[in-house]
């Protein structure tokens, strides 16, 4: 597989970045194969999931392992192979490294000291949900995987709020209801999501509801929070982020001469919104200000 590139100069040694399947050991490319079979090593985020691949598809080759925890070292490692003029394939346990995997940190180091980095596309988590969620053309969102503690993801939620892109994100099984909760909180209990779980697995599952129902979905049966999962949520409505905009001007408005229930009072008599949403903006506009 090496020199099947054009472009500008490069040194000899090569890194391919592979995408593996995401579930199905099927999903996985003829190209790709044949990548892993000619690598003069394969760097993987875990060498025993990588053996499982390359066992189910004949393929026998060298391993040394990459992962969050030693991925300077291992970057350095395989920079000395490139040096060599040797081949070097990078993976992770599925789909696409550094896409909410390591790997990106090697990247750049590889690109650094001048070797060329070729992409072997294939299997996306991301990509294979929305192309089952039916969502609306518009442009979408990769966020990934939001932050572990609450109050952060909260925060990270509350900057996508108004955003128009359909949001795409990733979560753990033990996370999976208080992140359905948080969602429908901070983004509106009416949006559309789309809950995608064990994707090309045995038991995939493909489920649409609103936000505000999700929660409870997944608590019916505890199959329901079991393996990895994607979101697809539908982005914010023009109509409700001119009203949001119209309730924040109007609230800013008002606590500047006003005590903070008299203007949600107002605010609610006014607009017609309802009281406990805005009392909780009337809060965090009133926090903001006292801030500066």
């Amino acid at each position: 597989m090496p020199g099947e590139h054009g472009g500008g100069p490069h040194k000899e040694g090569q890194l391919y970045v592979v995408a593996t399947p995401i579930g199905n050991l099927e999903d996985v490319t003829l190209r790709a194969l044949k990548v892993l079979a000619s690598a003069d090593l394969i760097a993987a985020e875990d060498t025993r999931t990588t053996a499982r691949l390359l066992d189910h598809h004949g393929v026998r080759a060298r391993l040394m392992a990459a992962h969050e925890h030693n991925e300077q070292r291992a970057a350095g490692r395989i920079i000395a192979e490139l040096s060599q003029g040797r081949t070097v394939a990078l993976v992770t346990d599925a789909g696409t490294p550094a896409i909410s995997d390591p790997g990106a940190g090697i990247v750049a180091r590889v690109r650094e000291a001048g070797f060329r980095v070729t992409p072997i596309p294939g299997a996306n988590a991301a990509i294979a949900a929305l192309s089952a969620a039916g969502s609306a053309e518009t442009p979408f969102l990769f966020i990934g995987f939001l932050p572990s503690r609450a109050a952060a993801r909260r925060k990270a939620l509350e900057a996508l709020r108004t955003l128009p892109y359909t949001l795409v994100f990733y979560e753990a099984p033990h996370r999976i209801v208080e992140c359905a909760e948080d969602l429908a909180a901070a983004l509106g209990a009416e949006r559309i999501v789309v809950i995608a779980r064990e994707l090309t697995k045995l038991f995939e599952e493909i489920h649409r509801c609103r936000l505000d129902q999700a929660a409870a979905w997944l608590r019916e049966d505890e199959n329901r929070r079991r393996g990895e999962f994607v979101l697809v949520v539908e982005g914010a409505h023009p109509a409700a982020d001119s009203a949001a905009a119209d309730i924040d001007r109007m609230l800013r408005l008002l606590l500047e001469d006003l005590p903070l229930a008299r203007a949600v009072k107002l605010a609610c008599a006014i607009t017609g919104a309802k009281k406990n949403p805005t009392y909780a903006r009337a809060l965090e506009l009133a926090g903001e200000a006292n801030k500066r």
